[in-house]
């Protein structure tokens, strides 16, 4: 489904909100890094150093706005980075935000 301007500048905005916090970006980075096939919660939190319940809040974040997503194998929740939506971002901003000189 392709998206029209004024709701690809809304979604695009809502993303880069949400990864203008330094915990955020962090989560991101750190899943992105780890691979397709994602990481146990209690993994990110060990390596981030995030309190569970502060750690619950920015990914619960980071869900509602379609960066991250979340799938229950038996009693361990794998966080996934939705690298698609990453890149959507990272093209609006090479689309619609820069100047054809400096692409």
């Amino acid at each position: 489904m392709k998206l029209n301007v004024k709701t690809e500048h809304e979604v695009a905005a809502k993303r880069l909100a949400e990864l203008g916090n330094g915990t955020r970006l962090a989560i991101i980075r750190y899943l992105v890094n780890e691979g397709a096939e994602g990481v146990p919660v209690g993994q990110v939190q060990k390596a981030l150093g995030v309190p569970p319940s502060t750690l619950s809040h920015h990914i619960a974040r980071l869900v509602s706005v379609g960066l991250l997503r979340q799938e229950r194998d038996s009693r361990t929740l794998y966080c996934h980075a939705e690298i698609s939506a990453i890149d959507a971002v990272v093209s609006y901003i090479r689309t619609a935000c820069l100047c054809a000189e400096a692409v």
